[in-house]
């Protein structure tokens, strides 16, 4: 009886002891079962957030360089506007010098429209001219400057025509055949400036009115023989020749009736 007892406890002892390692073992078999797929998906979501995180982070470099290259477009497009403005202040400068410049030619067109119509009337009148006056200056030997004398004949023969209008003056320049003509021909020159200058300084008479040349010692009306001869060959001669207006009209008159 005594060791029937014992042996129950033991047994007791035995069986929970099973029945504790049995347990035991169906915990962690359980815990297998169940934890782990939470954990495969929770390594997964892991990796996707890695993923995504990495994915984002490539997207934001994405963007920047995007941004970056945005605002070098429009850095670029702020020059290209610069330049385009730059370049409509030059055209439209370009074309108000060239406005100017076409303004000038139909200027200078027209002057020379006009300098044309003149000529034209001067080369259809000039058979119209005809001599008024004749004056002869005189010089001493190997001179050209205007004596006293000289001067007040040259202010009597020009104050009857500082009025008009249509006349035209010849001055030409005389010496006698004393030394060479090379030399004569530069001193009737100097003769003919001297009154010219004259005229045109003292007198006003317009240099366009004045035709003017040194002839030199090649005058065939020169009596170089005698003193006297030579005395009038060292001279210049003005003659004076005015537009006679009623041949002038004539002549118009029957050109514009052809």
């Amino acid at each position: 009886m005594k060791a029937l007892y014992t042996g129950r406890p033991t047994a007791i002892l035995g069986a929970a002891a099973f029945m504790f390692i049995g347990t035991g073992c169906a915990t962690k078999k359980h815990v297998r079962q169940v934890v782990a797929p939470v954990e495969a998906r929770v390594g997964a979501t892991e990796k996707k957030t890695a993923d995504n995180a990495s994915a984002i982070g490539e997207l934001e470099n994405n963007v920047s360089r995007v941004d970056e290259r945005a605002m070098d477009a429009d850095r670029k497009a702020m020059e290209a506007d610069k330049k385009a403005a730059a370049a409509g202040q030059s055209a439209q400068q370009a074309q108000l010098r060239a406005d100017a410049a076409h303004g000038r030619a139909d200027q200078a067109n027209q002057v020379a429209e006009s300098t044309r119509s003149r000529l034209g009337e001067v080369v259809e009148n000039i058979d119209n001219y005809k001599m008024v006056t004749t004056e002869s200056i005189l010089f001493g030997l190997n001179k050209y400057a205007l004596t006293k004398e000289a001067k007040a004949q040259l202010d009597a023969a020009v104050g009857n025509i500082k009025g008009a209008k249509h006349y035209v003056l010849e001055i030409q320049g005389f010496t006698d055949k004393t030394g060479s003509a090379s030399h004569n021909l530069e001193l009737s020159q100097r003769r003919a400036d001297s009154v010219v200058r004259y005229l045109t300084v003292q007198h006003e008479i317009p240099l366009r009115k004045i035709n003017v040349l040194g002839v030199g010692e090649d005058d065939p009306h020169s009596d170089n023989k005698t003193r006297d001869g030579r005395k009038q060959a060292r001279r210049v001669e003005i003659k004076v020749f005015s537009l006679d207006l009623g041949n002038a009209q004539a002549a118009n008159t029957s050109a514009a009736a052809q």
